[in-house]
């Protein structure tokens, strides 16, 4: 079935043709595929500009119109067009292809426009590869459609709204702060960085504060090349953007160049397009193109636009499309007759046709490993040797090891400094990280040692700390950003979510996002306590695939499992959460006051290795078996000496690792006593407990299972607090209870 902005472009066409004819008495004779090379007059738009634009966006179009095809066949999938926005092909042709662009789903044009300029690119067979979920296409090997590829600079984003731009700001940021590091960075130094979005995107709280972070970079003077094209289509989805709310919203925004351009004029496009990228570039500062575009065909393949918007206002957008602008464009200035343009959309169709049906002849992904290969890399080799290298300039007179015993606190303070000396890649930043050294003194010291390049506070906003994480991985640098609270995390969570681990899934390994998230949570915090203070929700960050989330309670585990999350974000690209307990960060005692108990030599480099997915097992005792982590280690120690005076003995396992769990560990302490008790100090709903028993069962264990966990609660104030949370007297009581 025809589409009714296909019917009328070809109608449209054909009028001009019978104008021109009416109006000359001829037609203009020029060969398609020989369009004048000569300057149309006061532009900056050649004629071969203009014809490469026009195949880009036919080519754009036409595969609108074979996606739906296919979707309606049940051989297609995720059928969001790009028709209307065809005028951002202007955008990619200001720009250069080692430019990196971060776009969002409406971007065909520009993909294909950016792709022309590479000799031996296949965009059509790229795209529909996507759009079909073969295997074999470029960047995301089918497991989503999405715009990428490697030689094009196109990083591939996910749909979610807006997630994209933090990453932007912090690539922007990078591409910089790197340079200045000496770091090579995959793109020149004189890059423009480019992200489009929606005019409904706009509004969403992560573009705002994206936003403001990059004014916020650019006030106080730092570089920051990022070219922000907001496409106003006027519509998300059903939902009418006010006219004027994007100009109003950004025209006069302190900080911010804007520039604007009507997406039904090609040559307006283009030149605004050029200004706007060689003002950025010369400037090294963000700017704003707001480009008035029209949405044709409706939101996506399965909306229904005639639900929400009357015939004659869907039919007067046709008059608006940036194709039949610039075959207009094409025509009045003799350049292609109306024959041509539409001998070569018509050649186009015929072109998407049979690469479609190349496609669909590909092959798919053909099992849950070949799915998963980019989720889940390891190299437990390489990580153990990165880890026992020793930093630059570390003398042994000085190193950390020769302090003695140290808290939680200072052996991660202690591993940080070392990953910053040992790799000057490595950049630590987060609220109050660098004059302040962290509200817990965690990072005292490491600005004044290492600079303010590499050690610096960022804005009091989780999503721009996490974005400039997500930049500074693709730039080249090796990020360690801090979370100040865990509470904090959860309004910025989908950066990790929706950005951070889908990467590499969407690139099929191509891009990565090395970093190591520390965050500080837990409860029992004595004094400064409350729900924001004192959260024990890890649900949020135990169910992302390929995403490694360590919980240190010794201090030497802590130095040393930094040190392999560095690693393994540095050797693999990992992703890594990095939970710290906070009412452990000064905790001296175990047993009794004054015992020193839970302080701990640092480990020299190679000295101490913790593997990812290994846990620490304590005693031996044959009777039951306490597997806990975090906050519940000095706990079930209390409480195994507790019971070894009762005649109950126990053994106490650190998972150390809830993601991925150390199953194996698990396995071998609890078959050696036949009866485990899980402490946990998480939420008895969505809790770490809940993976552990399931993995005792999945595996077969026959033994007896308990598990004691913190209420299904908020953390309120000062003593309250213990109402909710788990407890030793709780331990032992249900310790004693499974093995009597």
């Amino acid at each position: 079935m025809t589409e009714p902005i296909d019917e009328h472009f070809l109608q449209a066409v054909t009028h001009l043709g019978d104008a021109v004819s009416m109006e000359t008495g001829t037609t203009n004779s020029m060969e398609i595929g020989t369009p004048s090379s000569t300057e149309i007059a006061s532009t900056t738009a050649s004629g071969e500009d203009l014809v490469g634009l026009f195949d880009s966006q036919a080519g754009s179009r036409h595969l609108d119109f074979k996606a739906r095809e296919l979707g309606k066949r049940g051989l297609g999938f995720y059928s969001i067009g790009s028709s209307g926005h065809e005028s951002n092909a202007a955008v990619a042709a200001a720009l250069r292809v080692s430019d990196p662009a971060l776009l969002h789903y409406r971007s065909g044009a520009f993909y294909l426009e950016r792709a022309r300029k590479v000799a031996g690119s296949t965009p059509l067979l790229d795209v529909l590869l996507g759009v079909v979920a073969s295997a074999d296409e470029p960047i995301s090997a089918g497991r989503h459609k999405v715009f990428g590829h490697a030689g094009l600079s196109v990083i591939p984003q996910t749909s979610t709204i807006a997630s994209h731009l933090p990453r932007s700001v912090g690539l922007a940021f990078a591409l910089e702060r790197g340079a200045r590091l000496g770091v090579a960075a995959e793109w020149p130094a004189d890059s423009v960085v480019v992200c489009s979005f929606g005019d409904a995107s706009a509004n969403h709280s992560t573009a705002t504060g994206a936003i403001n972070s990059a004014l916020h970079c650019a006030f106080q003077g730092l570089p920051l090349p990022l070219l922000l094209v907001c496409e106003d289509n006027g519509i998300g989805i059903s939902v009418r953007t006010p006219a004027g709310w994007i100009a109003s919203t950004y025209r006069d925004r302190p900080g911010l160049r804007y520039f604007t351009a009507d997406g039904s004029d090609p040559v307006e496009c283009l030149r605004v397009s050029r200004e706007a990228a060689d003002w950025v570039r010369e400037n090294r500062a963000p700017a704003f193109l707001h480009l008035r575009t029209v949405r044709l065909m409706g939101h996506a393949g399965s909306d229904v636009e005639s639900a929400y918007r009357s015939r004659t206002e869907i039919t007067a957008d046709h008059e608006r499309d940036p194709l039949l602008a610039t075959a207009k464009a094409l025509i009045s200035r003799r350049i292609l007759t109306p024959d041509e343009v539409i001998s070569r959309y018509e050649a186009k169709r015929g072109e998407v046709d049979a690469l479609a049906e190349e496609a669909l002849g590909r092959r798919k992904l053909g099992s849950a490993a070949e799915v998963m290969t980019s989720l889940h890399r390891h190299s437990p080799d390489a990580i153990a040797a990165r880890t026992s290298e020793t930093p630059h300039g570390r003398a042994e007179t000085s190193a950390p090891e020769s302090e003695g015993p140290l808290t939680l606190a200072q052996a991660i303070n202690r591993s940080l400094a070392e990953e910053l000396g040992r790799d000057d890649r490595v950049v630590v930043f987060g609220e109050d990280v660098a004059r302040k050294g962290g509200v817990y003194g965690v990072t005292r010291g490491l600005r004044k040692k290492f600079g303010g390049s590499r050690v610096f506070d960022t804005l009091l906003d989780e999503q721009s700390i996490l974005g400039t994480a997500l930049g500074a991985g693709l730039a080249g640098l090796l990020p360690i950003p801090e979370i100040q609270y865990l509470a904090y995390l959860h309004n910025a969570a989908d950066q990790l979510r929706g950005e951070a681990s889908t990467l590499s899934f969407f690139s099929h390994g191509r891009y990565v996002n090395p970093m190591v998230v520390r965050i500080a949570g837990y409860g029992y915090q004595k004094g400064f306590g409350g729900h924001f203070h004192n959260d024990d929700s890890v649900a949020a960050l135990r169910d992302l695939p390929g995403v490694v989330l360590a919980s240190p309670s010794r201090p030497d585990d802590a130095a040393a499992m930094l040190r392999t999350c560095v690693a393994a974000a540095h050797v693999d690209g990992r992703v890594c959460a990095f939970l710290e307990p906070i009412a452990l960060y000064h905790t001296r005692d175990l047993h009794e006051p004054g015992d020193d108990g839970w302080l701990a030599r640092y480990p020299a480099p190679g000295e101490h290795h913790v593997p990812i997915g290994r846990a620490r097992l304590y005693g031996d005792g044959a009777d039951l078996t306490l597997v806990t982590f975090g906050n519940g280690v000095p706990m079930s120690l209390r409480v195994a000496e507790r019971l070894r005076r009762q005649g109950v003995r126990a053994r106490v396992l650190d998972l150390r690792w809830l993601a991925p769990l150390p199953v194996e560990d698990l396995l071998e302490a609890a078959e050696a006593t036949g009866k485990v008790l899980v402490v946990d100090e998480t939420r008895r709903s969505g809790g770490v407990s809940e993976p552990v028993v399931t993995a005792l069962v999945d595996a077969g264990f026959t033994g007896k299972i308990g598990r004691v966990t913190s209420e299904d609660s908020f953390i309120p104030l000062g003593a309250a607090a213990y109402h909710v949370l788990l407890d030793e007297d709780t331990v032992e009581t249900a310790a004693l209870k499974l093995v009597r």
